[in-house]
Order: structure tokens, then sequence, then C-alpha cells
């Protein structure tokens, strides 16, 4: 059974910082895409960031570019989105996804497994 539990969310003041994981578990990890997506209310899912396989190669929403940084470390089945200079618009529900191919897609619904989401409040 496939796992992906995302940790790290929680409260910021505006300017601040914040790094999320997210465990996989059931899958084999360096074999997928992985991505973050978040989803505030009332709108729809957005991707935010995407890593390949080996983590050469990643890709980012306009909307981040410059602030947020997409790792993965395949040792230990874990991705990580680490937030800078977050502003109150960057609040949502963050969610991780794992994607059976070799590039990094923006499309939620090209992704095979996701988390359970985590809340980022970002406050002015």
């Amino acid at each position: 059974q496939v796992q992906l539990v995302e940790s790290g969310g929680g409260m910021v003041q505006a300017g601040g910082s914040l790094r999320l994981s997210c465990a996989a578990s059931g899958l084999t990890f360096r074999n997928h895409v992985m991505g973050w997506f978040r989803q505030a209310p009332g709108k729809e899912r957005e991707f935010v960031a995407g890593i390949n396989w080996s983590g050469g190669s990643t890709t980012y929403a306009d909307s981040v570019k410059g602030r947020f940084t997409i790792s993965r470390d395949n040792a230990k089945n874990t991705v990580y989105l680490q937030m800078n200079s977050l502003k109150p618009e960057d609040t949502a529900v963050y969610y991780c996804a794992a994607d059976y191919r070799l590039r990094v897609t923006p499309e939620p619904r090209e992704y095979d497994y996701w988390g359970q989401g985590t809340q980022v409040t970002v406050s002015s």
C-alpha cells in the first residue's frame, strides 16, 4: 500500500520560512517523479514544484520561483519543499504527489498517488 505523509506545515508570518517533508512508502521511490501542489479555499489545486527521479531536474510555478526549493533524498524516500519569503497568498493546503514517469508534469491528473496534505498559513 502506497503512503505519502506530509509534515512541516504550520502558521508563519509573512517573510518567514517553512520546510515541508513528504515521506513515501510502498513504492519504488527513485522511479517516481515527485511533485508538490497546493489548494486554497475555493480554488483549484495548483502545481507548485516538481522534481525528477535523480533530483537533477526541477520545475517551479512562476509564483514561487526564487522563493521555494524542491529536493529529494532517495535513500530516505523523502521529498522536501523549502519555502522562503512566504506571502499571505501562499496560504493553502500543500500536497505531495508521486508520478511514475521520467519527466515532471504540472498536471495533477497525471499523478498516481497523493498525500493527505498539510496546512500552511501565512499571516500578514
